[in-house]
């Protein structure tokens, strides 16, 4: 008897989106990394400056600046055709995911447009802290706000896709 390594694969390895754990592993990390890195400054970085460690302090300001000096300089030149492009790419996804009904696509797009969401929340704190009413203990509290903004958006989008998820694999095991 001959075994069909290829078959004894996938059978045990779904490739569909919503039931390969990969997706799920992309997911975690995704939100782990945005949830960490808020507006580029790491939040280990932050805690120090919160407890009162200057040099974490002068590090955080500096890195504030860097970050949201990069985005409002690639928003200027470049925003419009950004804009343009992500919603072209979220249209796209969503057409083909939830009207075409092609599972990939809606893996795709339940990644992309919270970042999208996420994105638009960084820019706006980034134009706030640039307008330099924002240092010292008053950044922290604007970058701490911003993770809790992150953070909530992420629950939601973690929630939804995993509730449509569950409801695409429902709707494949009752079909096979």
């Amino acid at each position: 008897m001959r075994v069909d390594w290829y078959r004894i694969v996938f059978e045990l390895i779904d490739m569909r989106s919503f039931s390969n754990l990969w997706f799920w592993i992309i997911l975690a990390v995704q939100w782990s990394m945005t949830s960490h890195f808020v507006l580029g400054v790491p939040y280990d970085l932050l805690q120090r400056a919160r407890r009162g460690h200057e040099q974490a302090q002068e590090d955080l300001e500096a890195l504030a600046r860097i970050k949201v000096n990069r985005l409002l300089y690639i928003t200027h030149v470049s925003g419009m055709w950004i804009v343009g492009f992500v919603a072209f790419v979220l249209s796209v996804l969503l057409i083909l995911g939830f009207f075409y009904n092609i599972e990939f696509a809606q893996a795709v797009f339940c990644l992309v447009f919270p970042m999208a969401i996420v994105g638009l929340l960084t820019l706006g704190d980034a134009h706030r802290i640039a307008d330099g009413e924002y240092q010292g203990q008053a950044l922290q509290r604007r970058l701490l706000f911003l993770r809790v903004k992150t953070q909530a958006v992420g629950v939601l989008a973690i929630l939804f896709t995993s509730m449509w998820g569950m409801y695409q694999n429902l709707q494949i095991g009752a079909l096979g």
